[in-house]
Formats: structure tokens, C-alpha cells, sequence
């Protein structure tokens, strides 16, 4: 599986200078927060692939108005091509405003959406806005990782965690990968591409999937 994964800044090389062999080959787009609506309803419009995405701390709009034909998968479990995407939006609180949490708030988040992961029997993938606590965040609460993410990874030991939140360009010595336990850690700001082994479908939690086919 071929995934383009976007975050925090629109690219230039994909909406500015967009052409449609930019896309091919992809399998599916991960949005992990962050973006302008117009860049992910875009994303989605040309795109043959599903388009999925969690919110970021500034996407308070998408509340009101989501981006067009992109799938929301926070609090959620997405089954596709036999891989488990879960997602859980959303920074550390650090003013008044939506998509914000504190440590224990994320637990809730975490607790509430078990049945879901238990019933796909596991997760592949965890999207994110934020990162991980010593993971890529920074020093600042604003840009500050969740600690509970071990929970999610220590249990249930994802292939791979995407998120966004921390702009490479703040730093050039900040990582793109790092790694934690079995768990590829990944800075998806702007645009990254990650490939992963090709699995067969899986059987469960078809319903995210069959609402992206529905609104094609």
C-alpha cells in the first residue's frame, strides 16, 4: 500500500502545480491536520483514492463546513485494503478552542473508541495530529506531544504512527522518523509517502469505506 500523507502546510507541488501522475500509483491520502479546506476538498475532488483526515488544533472550521468528499476518522476506525487506520485529532490545550486536549481528556478519547478498535481487532495505523512526548514535539505546551499515545502504541503496537503539528521548518534538526518499539513514528508535514506490504481486505468495519463510496 502506497499513502500520501499531508499535514500542516498545503504543497505547492500538489495544489499549485497539481497534475494527475502526481497522484498515481497512491492508494490512499492521510490528512493529519491542520490544512486549509479548500487543499483537502481539492485532494478529494482529484483524487481516485479515499482522502481521510483528523482535525488539527486550527481546524475548528470543519466543524461547521467539512472539507467535500474527505473522510473524518477521528474517533474512529477505518478498514482498507487490510489495514486498521485509527485517528485521534486534535493538540494539547493550551488557550480556549475546539480540537483541544488535555492529558486526560485524550485518555477519555482513547477509552471510548476501545470497542471500536477491539472489534477491528487492532490498529495498523494511528493518525494523529499531535505527536508523541519525546517524540518530535517541542519544549512549548502549544507544540507539546500527548504521553497517553503510549498507551494506543503500547497496546496495540501499530506499524506506524502519522501526525503533524511540529513544522519541520521550525527546526532543521527535527526528525522526519524516529522510532518506538515496533512503531515507526512519522512527521507528515507538508507531504510524505509511505509504503507499506500489501495485505488482503479485511472483513470488519467496512462502514467509514462504504460512506466514502456512497459520496463519490
Amino acid at each position: 500500500m502506497k499513502i500520501l500523507a499531508v499535514a500542516d502546510e498545503e504543497s505547492k507541488y500538489l495544489w499549485d502545480f497539481y497534475e494527475p501522475e502526481k497522484l498515481r500509483g497512491y492508494d490512499l491520502i492521510i490528512g493529519c491536520g491542520d490544512l486549509n479546506i479548500h487543499y483537502l476538498t481539492f485532494l478529494a475532488s482529484v483524487a481516485p483514492m479515499p482522502v481521510i483526515y483528523v482535525h488539527g488544533n486550527h481546524d475548528e472550521v470543519y466543524d461547521q463546513c467539512p472539507p467535500s468528499g474527505a473522510l473524518c476518522i477521528d474517533d474512529d476506525v477505518f478498514c482498507y485494503k487490510g489495514y486498521r487506520f485509527l485517528g485521534l485529532g486534535g493538540s494539547c490545550r493550551y488557550r480556549t478552542g475546539a480540537w483541544q486536549f488535555t492529558e486526560a481528556e485524550m485518555r477519555r478519547r482513547i477509552r471510548r473508541v476501545r470497542g471500536k478498535v477491539t472489534h477491528a481487532g487492532g490498529v495498523d495505523v494511528l493518525v494523529t495530529h499531535a505527536p508523541l512526548h519525546g517524540y518530535g514535539d517541542l519544549n512549548d505546551l502549544p507544540h507539546r506531544g500527548f504521553t497517553v499515545f503510549q498507551e494506543v502504541l503500547n497496546a496495540y503496537k501499530p506499524a506506524v504512527m502519522l501526525h503533524g503539528h511540529v513544522h519541520l521548518n521550525y527546526n532543521p534538526s527535527l526528525p522526519r522518523e524516529q522510532q518506538y518499539g515496533q512503531t515507526r513514528i512519522i512527521n507528515a508535514f507538508e507531504r510524505y509517502t509511505i509504503e507499506l506490504p500489501e495485505r488482503p481486505e479485511l472483513p470488519v468495519r467496512q462502514s467509514l469505506l462504504a460512506r466514502w463510496r456512497a459520496g463519490r
